[in-house]
């Protein structure tokens, strides 16, 4: 009797000393379009330089219309996602004319969003990474959270 007790208590705890840790290594899956819909997020770094004010947003419906604040002027357009990859098509902009400084992250920010750009989400960072930059956003809570 008192082995058969003893097997019943020792037994679940090797089971457990056996299992996983949960520290393995998990692959990346590709970014889709409903985990990038309803998101409104805010550029931090260009080429992992931090910016300072204004920061360029960039808002996504559930249809996937984008929309924001380039640095200096508002645009707008259609996000695709396609295989993990994401891009503004057609995007259409106003056309204010900004310190250098002001158009030039303007520049960067909405060439990048045309170009398709492989997408990862960790938490409350976005990176997206093309050919020529790689833009980290961070997740705009409040305004995520109002919509």
């Amino acid at each position: 009797m008192k082995k058969r007790l003893l097997a019943a208590l020792v037994l679940p705890m090797m089971l457990a000393a056996c299992s996983t840790t949960g520290l393995t290594t998990k692959t990346s899956q590709p970014v889709t379009g409903p985990e990038l819909a309803n998101g409104s997020w805010s550029l931090m770094k260009i080429d992992n330089q931090a910016l300072t004010q204004p920061v360029p947003t960039l808002e996504l419906a559930t249809d996937l219309a984008a929309n924001g604040h380039a640095g200096c002027n508002r645009y707008f357009g259609q996000a695709e996602v396609k295989d993990g990859q994401f891009r503004i098509e057609k995007m259409g902009m106003t056309m204010m004319l900004c310190p250098d400084s002001e158009m030039k992250v303007e520049q960067t920010f909405t060439q990048s969003l045309s170009d398709w750009n492989k997408v990862n989400i960790s938490g409350d960072t976005m990176t997206m990474t093309n050919a020529k930059h790689t833009l980290i956003f961070a997740r705009d809570v409040a305004a995520t959270n109002a919509q």
